[in-house]
């Protein structure tokens, strides 16, 4: 029997500003990447989503992004190799605090927006992220995006990889992500979106903008919490996936 794990990216509001609905997201899913308060989110909204996430039996993973409220860590900003090390130490350190405190525990790490694109294409970041990981903790693993750099990084530092795909956004012919400025960048509609994650998960590919398939192991699914369709995507992929017989479980405990 298959088994994949659902995850999103949540936490992601500013003091008093909220991004995306969160509860109805843990409902869902079976891993939340918890932003770190750097791109988006604060001690306050760290500490009341992992909170959440325990009550509802949800996986916790860090989500540090760049240091850009502004742009939402979405913008690239040229810091070296051993500055985003130690921005992501940083970040997760912060996640294992607030997780602590709240009662539950991250067992993993996945990289935000621009930070993460540039980890998946360049593999001086990508090693920067996981050397930074490894040293906060060796014992947590490292969700990555599948067939990047992201993935051999890991390995070679000796961290537990899982590879995920996205149910909202469109693949270039390499494997990765459309870019969000140019067409096909995002999979709006959820039924269709559903439907094109259920080929990729029992298929074992990434399909990319043209129809072509390129075979990766699939470990998690991405919705993006903060979209306005997340909570309906998040709820078709559940339910095709479900229907065709594939079990959603955390890819961690």
């Amino acid at each position: 029997m298959t088994r994949v794990d659902l995850n999103s990216d949540l936490g992601e509001g500013y003091g008093a500003y909220a991004c995306g609905d969160d509860a109805a997201i843990l409902d869902l899913v079976t891993s939340a990447n918890v932003a770190c308060g750097l791109h988006a989110g604060d001690p306050e909204i760290m500490a009341r989503t992992f909170a959440l996430a325990k009550e509802k039996g949800v996986a916790v993973g860090a989500h540090p992004g760049f240091p850009d409220l502004w742009g939402f860590g979405r913008r690239r900003i040229p810091f070296s190799p051993d500055e985003i090390e130690r921005l992501v130490a940083y970040q997760v350190g912060a996640a294992q605090a607030l997780a602590a405190y709240a009662g539950h525990r991250i067992t993993y790490v996945k990289t935000h927006g621009a930070l993460g694109n540039i980890a998946a294409e360049e593999r001086s970041v990508a090693d920067a992220v996981a050397r930074a990981v490894r040293a906060v903790d060796p014992n947590l693993a490292l969700l990555a995006i599948a067939l990047s750099a992201q993935v051999a990084a890991g390995d070679a530092a000796g961290l537990e990889v899982h590879q995920e795909i996205f149910a909202d956004r469109g693949y270039t012919e390499d494997g990765l992500l459309i870019p969000r400025s140019q067409p096909g960048a995002f999979v709006t509609n959820p039924d269709a979106a559903a439907k094109r994650v259920l080929r990729m998960v029992q298929g074992g590919i990434i399909l990319t903008a043209s129809g072509r398939e390129l075979p990766t192991p699939i470990r998690s699914i991405c919705v993006h919490g903060d979209t306005a369709h997340a909570v309906a995507t998040a709820r078709a992929v559940r339910v095709i996936l479900e229907g065709g017989g594939v079990t959603l479980a955390p890819f961690l405990p």
